[in-house]
């Protein structure tokens, strides 16, 4: 009752979606463009589950002095230390770098920084809450296991579309693909973000989204070709869209505001997966609408009469 007096979208809701391409086509190169640049200048923030090393989470007494902090962790000559406040000021995250390929230093580096902030902080004055250490070895064989899982999704997911439909639609979700991923990418790379194993969960997650809002668009395509066999190709385009537009606004918008809450109050641990679906649904939602749908015209899916037989 709620919704029929007040509708998120009016009816017979006549957006011209096809006749604002170019622009949504200009933002789309803007995206693809600066992803592509920021990441050949300077590349992804691998976290620790690729790279290799050790991450250690504390809680001290009260709010360290960072840069002097930074100074004795320096002194123990271990490398390049990352120390980062960790949703808190007196809670922090340190990253320690790879020091080889042997557990056994690892943890002889790990005793070392535990020793250095013992005696910053006072013994027993520290709270370590999380210690992790991820291998080289293991590093380089998740980076070539997460390729190809995101390789082998964006394939099935287009192969899935070809089947179902016709080629033109699985060349338009793939198009559509592409755009989300480098465009995640790309937010981690311009961000410096950390991009770990749950970063790359987020990307999935976000291929599986927006190929739902595409598949439900390219249904309804579908459907009005059938119905209305003379329509313009750009007018069935407009049509599916905005008979679409209501369920993207309650689906979209009721996992936009799950994802605020988890961002604002889920902590630094899951803020980068956050992110990234957050992006991932924004970019998705307009990959759908204005890069699949309108390829369809392009690879004239419906081929346009000449004037004289129209007529």
């Amino acid at each position: 009752m709620i919704i029929k007096l007040f509708p998120l979208v009016p009816e017979n809701t006549k957006i011209d979606f096809f006749g604002h391409r170019f622009y949504a086509l200009f933002a789309s190169l803007v995206i693809i463009g600066g992803s592509f640049l920021s990441m050949g200048l300077h590349g992804l923030n691998f976290g620790i589950d690729f790279t290799g090393g050790t991450i250690i989470e504390i809680k001290t007494p009260q709010a360290p002095d960072l840069p002097l902090l930074r100074e004795e962790l320096k002194k123990l000559d271990i490398g390049d230390v990352a120390i980062q406040e960790f949703g808190a000021p007196d809670n922090l995250m340190i990253r320690l770098p790879q020091q080889a390929d042997d557990s056994a230093a690892q943890m002889a580096v790990i005793d070392k920084v535990r020793g250095a902030l013992d005696q910053f902080f006072g013994a027993g004055n520290v709270d370590y809450r999380r210690t992790e250490f991820v291998g080289p070895q293991v590093g380089q064989e998740l980076k070539r296991a997460g390729l190809m899982a995101v390789v082998s999704a964006v394939v099935c997911i287009m192969l899935y579309i070809w089947l179902r439909f016709n080629w033109q639609y699985g060349v338009g979700s793939l198009l559509a693909l592409i755009h989300d991923v480098v465009g995640i990418l790309g937010l981690f790379s311009i961000t410096q973000m950390h991009f770990d194993l749950s970063t790359l969960a987020a990307i999935l997650l976000v291929a599986g989204y927006s190929i739902n809002e595409t598949v439900i668009i390219f249904d309804r395509v579908r459907e009005t070709l059938r119905k209305y066999k003379k329509m313009p190709m750009q007018e069935v385009i407009n049509y599916s869209i905005n008979s679409t537009l209501p369920r993207t606004i309650m689906t979209s918008g009721s996992t936009i505001l799950a994802l605020l809450a988890l961002y604002l109050f889920g902590g630094e641990v899951i803020r980068s997966f956050v992110s990234a679906l957050f992006f991932g649904i924004l970019i998705g939602t307009h990959s759908s609408y204005f890069v699949s749908a309108p390829s369809l015209y392009y690879l004239k899916l419906r081929p346009e009469k000449p004037q004289a037989e129209a007529g």
